[in-house]
């Protein structure tokens, strides 16, 4: 899958995950390329030289424990070796040891499963942040400007002071202007599958509408029976 996000800014990141829980692979795969970066997702080690060569990774998602000759912390080793790739562990090893081994060989953090999507995103931005290669992405509707990077919204000029989780939704939503996003997209995208009940949406969406019809007319519409849609729908 790859997704480069509409705005200014250079190329997506670039982001290899290697896991071999389908259903966990298919899943990390989607959510980041929704959320604008260029994804290139493995099962194991069987093609990283080609990964290596062709794709080149700004950041690694990595199982410990898969099924190819080398495990997460070889892979690990290599990437970082050969192409300087910032790592993130995603793993069921949460042993001292385990965690201690992943650091040593200059991993940039360890995430523990089960995790949520947003806080895997979380995790994600904040390690590209840190190696320089999170490029910055802006995006513009009317007069509303929400940039990525500073992880800020402006309306009309002024700074619209929201939370965190409103920013995630927002960023959603200004990513594709005129798409419905139906509540179920909205929650795998902004917090991850099965985390929160879907009426929680619905709060979250009042309040940015809250917060930004302080300085203009509405524009996060409801679409009946669909979701919610930024501007006209398509």
């Amino acid at each position: 899958m790859t997704a480069t996000p509409p705005g200014r800014g250079a190329p997506a990141a670039r982001v290899l995950v290697v896991e071999d829980d389908d259903s966990l692979r298919h899943g990390i795969e989607s959510v980041l390329g929704r959320s604008g970066y260029d994804v290139r997702a493995e099962r194991d080690d069987v093609r990283l030289e080609e990964v290596m060569l062709q794709f080149r990774p700004d950041l690694a998602l990595l199982d410990v424990r898969l099924p190819g000759e080398l495990d997460g912390f070889a892979i690990a080793e290599r990437l970082r070796a050969e192409a300087g790739t910032a790592v993130v562990f995603i793993t069921a090893a949460d042993a001292l040891e385990d965690r201690l081994r992943g650091f040593e060989l200059g991993a940039d953090d360890y995430l523990v499963k089960p995790f949520a999507m947003a806080e895997l995103l979380a995790r994600v931005r904040a390690v590209l942040r840190r190696s320089g290669r999170l490029s910055s992405a802006v995006h513009e509707f009317r007069d509303i400007v929400v940039d990525e990077s500073t992880r800020t919204v402006v309306r009309a000029g002024v700074v619209v002071p929201v939370t965190d989780t409103e920013l995630d939704v927002l960023t959603i939503l200004v990513r594709e202007p005129g798409r419905v996003f139906s509540k179920v997209q909205l929650l795998s995208l902004a917090w991850g599958f099965d985390e929160y009940e879907p009426n929680l949406v619905e709060v979250y969406i009042s309040s940015l509408r809250r917060k930004l019809e302080v300085l203009g007319p509405r524009v996060i519409e409801t679409v009946r029976g669909q979701g919610y849609v930024l501007g006209p729908r398509e």
